[in-house]
């Protein structure tokens, strides 16, 4: 097993660039310090300033040199679709989940309580496996916060 090696640093969208990579799901792409074993087996210890929000194809920046590329994992998600997307984007956005819109569907962590709601509403659901990589929103980079949309204790979420 080789030596660890330190990430300090964040370079966004240099991902496809990496000689290797990390799949991560949405949860575990928000960090700050992390123990991650890559592809090809190497370790790296992720130890960043403050929590980041990583995007599909982000990269760190080894300290000796380098890029790990950071990419989505596939992960359980609901796949909502029908006549009226807006409406039905508005319901989400007003319980505060992370969502990614596209032209003809939505895209939302599984969950069966809003999967009741949005059937409700008229909405047709279907469970998909997918990297999941919602709107980053107003406020931040990639993640929903709730509403102080700030600094305000939502970076807790370490592992």
């Amino acid at each position: 097993m080789s030596k660890p090696e330190r990430a300090f640093e964040i370079r966004r969208g240099a991902g496809r660039q990496a000689t290797d990579h990390v799949r991560l799901d949405y949860e575990a792409r928000f960090l700050r310090r992390k123990r991650l074993e890559t592809a090809t087996g190497r370790v790296v210890l992720v130890d960043l300033p403050e929590t980041v929000s990583f995007e599909d194809g982000d990269a760190l920046v080894l300290e000796g040199g380098g890029l790990v590329g950071v990419f989505a994992e596939d992960e359980p998600l609901l796949a909502i679709s029908g006549p009226d997307l807006a409406r039905l984007a508005w319901h989400i956005g007003n319980r505060h989940t992370p969502c990614r819109i596209e032209e003809d569907r939505l895209l939302i962590r599984d969950d069966h309580v809003l999967a009741a709601m949005l059937k409700g509403l008229g909405a047709q659901v279907r469970h998909v496996t997918e990297p999941f990589s919602p709107e980053g929103g107003a406020y931040g980079h990639g993640r929903t916060l709730g509403h102080s949309h700030g600094d305000d204790g939502h970076h807790h979420h370490e592992h």
